[in-house]
């Protein structure tokens, strides 16, 4: 019997591999994207650098095609994600502008600068924006102390942006455990380090002292600000649609403006809508100074409420916009990447985390926003392509390379103490992975509670919306309107803050309490079980109830009982009033 032709032999073994889709039907075992049993953290085999080469390389004609229009589809998905992060922003800028210029002002304590620095980001939804207010407060409204709390703070409220793009993927309950744990191991990095750093920079004046030292003799003259390339390429787009005016927001928060009529930029006086029209001064919204084009939300005679009302538009706009290219962005490297073994895929990604930490510094000194380089990576978290481990150096990386903003603000600012402020926010973060990465140890303390979080959202998926509103909002409101009543200089609201500073302090201590020794974390478990459960049969009703009608169809179908007869016996049962009627009568 003659042997069959290796070609023949190949494309049986190709066809029979694309008919497999769980790990149990492989002779080797192996985990390919697509299968039903696909889970990234079990254990695989590493792969040879080889078979890496081979699939990424060695194509057909017709596959090199489809992975030509990937990358396409890919590379445009992308830009308008990279879009809607940027409508993001100048939407919360132009909603939320005015409030979170208030925010800023007369020197706190330091929980009160930490608190305003989270509110002020989640506000405005950019860190970078934030940290260039701080600095140019630094020195007439804001101590270089109030300023460095503040930039903890902003660390802290930069993370949010990525835990709404994880979001996105609520639609599957795998994706979304991953992209979450994805997401907040940020948030877990920025929390865990200023819980450490807090205490020792107000007690120690740690960050203080050594950037006082190394600003001590700069000179600095002014200087123009620097747009990366990613910028350049989305602006065009963007400021179509919305340019938000920060020039409002700091001088709210320095005090030499506000927001309503009469307060120095409304009413606006625009002669015609265009940069030049308008007197180069406008309100929340404003146009574009090179070219003197205004954007499509710009209203000449808009009040701030206008201006709020269109920054909310956008804002919604902006998050339909990035829902929209983030599922995309998903099917689209899905498709890509189905059937590949999960050994290449880890095995190309798998570098040094020290390498990995530069890259993610390098991405974000290039983009100018550590939330897009952390929200264009969660993802690819999510659908399994990156394994927390190595997302976590990543997030460090962009969390330096987010610095350069306010080192190039404090630059063009030419103060030693913007400089010194900026430098503190660099070597806050670097401390802070100097104490969570290099120790295994320690660097299993974020990542296991990135992993428990992304496991909550598999009891409930309802999880992340409740995260969000109590981290970011919640406490930092809270804490913020406490240590608001020591700093009034009144002795009855620093007795009543005293009296809740204490009851928060037992209430905390009782949670403690009853969550270890009460089985209140087992409560609360089940609690968002059941919620989960009621919303699947919510979900579930309508086809429950079109599978419920079917079934009784063929049940009347095949007993021959008519579908009325119920109806018919009700009304031979029921008592005939016409004689009573003729009786009375």
């Amino acid at each position: 019997m003659s042997a069959e032709n290796p070609e023949v032999e190949n494309l049986k073994m190709e066809a029979t591999e694309a008919e497999v889709k769980s790990r149990k039907d492989r002779p080797t075992g192996s985990i390919h994207f697509g299968d039903t049993d696909f889970d990234v953290e079990d254990e695989v085999a590493d792969a040879t650098w080889s078979e890496v080469c081979q699939a990424c390389c060695v194509h057909s004609g017709q596959e090199w095609g489809m992975i030509a229009v990937g990358i396409f589809l890919v590379a445009f998905f992308l830009y308008f994600f990279l879009v809607g992060l940027d409508m993001l922003g100048n939407g919360a800028k132009g909603m939320c502008g005015c409030t979170a210029g208030e925010l800023f002002g007369d020197d706190t304590n330091p929980i009160a600068g930490l608190m305003i620095g989270i509110i002020a980001t989640v506000l405005l939804q950019s860190s970078s924006t934030t940290t260039s207010i701080v600095v140019s407060l630094v020195g007439s409204a804001v101590s270089v102390r109030q300023g460095i709390y503040m930039i903890m703070g902003a660390n802290i409220g930069t993370s949010v942006t990525n835990t709404i793009v994880a979001m996105g993927q609520m639609g599957d309950g795998d994706q979304l455990e991953r992209a979450f744990a994805g997401a907040t191991v940020h948030d877990m990095f920025n929390f865990l380090s200023v819980a450490v750093l807090l205490p020792v920079e107000v007690i120690t004046g740690y960050l203080y002292r050594l950037t006082k030292a190394m600003v001590k003799n700069v000179n600095l003259e002014d200087g123009e600000s620097w747009d990366g390339p990613i910028k350049k390429m989305v602006d065009p787009l963007s400021d179509m649609v919305i340019i938000s005016n920060s020039k409002i927001i700091t001088a709210v928060a320095k005090g030499t403006g506000t927001c309503d009529e009469g307060g120095g930029f409304y009413p606006m006086n625009c002669t015609d809508s265009s940069y030049l029209g308008c007197g180069k001064k406008f309100g929340l919204i404003s146009c574009n100074k090179v070219s003197g084009k205004c954007p499509a939300f710009f209203q000449a005679d808009a009040s701030a409420k206008d201006d709020k009302v269109s920054g909310g538009v956008v804002f919604f706009i902006s998050i339909v916009i990035l829902f929209t290219c983030l599922a995309g962005l998903v099917t689209v490297l899905q498709k890509m990447l189905l059937g590949m073994s999960t050994r290449v895929v880890y095995k190309a990604t798998d570098i040094n985390g020290y390498l990995a930490i530069a890259i993610g510094a390098g991405l974000t000194m290039i983009v100018q926003s550590s939330s897009i380089t952390t929200s264009a990576l969660t993802p690819l978290v999510g659908m399994g392509a990156l394994r927390l481990e190595q997302m976590f150096p990543l997030t460090l990386g962009a969390n330096i390379g987010t610095t350069l903003t306010a080192i190039m603000s404090a630059l063009v600012s030419a103060s030693q103490d913007s400089l010194q402020v900026a430098l503190a926010h660099l070597f806050f973060n670097l401390t802070g992975i100097l104490i969570w990465y290099p120790v295994p140890i320690m660097r299993q303390v974020p990542l296991s509670a990135a992993r428990r979080l992304g496991r909550l959202t598999r009891i409930w998926r309802g999880f992340p919306l409740v995260y969000i509103a109590v981290m970011f909002l919640l406490i930092p409101l809270l804490l913020l309107g406490l240590s608001s009543l020591f700093d009034d200089g009144s002795k009855g609201l620093t007795v009543l803050g005293s009296f809740l500073t204490i009851l928060l302090a037992l209430v905390l201590l009782y949670s403690v309490y009853w969550f270890r020794y009460k089985d209140g974390s087992q409560k609360c478990s089940d609690c968002m079980a059941e919620r989960e459960k009621k919303r699947l049969v919510i979900k579930e009703l309508p086809e429950d109830m079109i599978y419920l009608k079917e079934h009784m169809k063929r049940l009347i179908e095949h007993t021959g009982l008519p579908e009325d007869e119920e109806a018919g016996e009700a009304k031979d049962l029921s008592p005939d009033t016409s004689d009573s009627d003729e009786v009375a009568a």
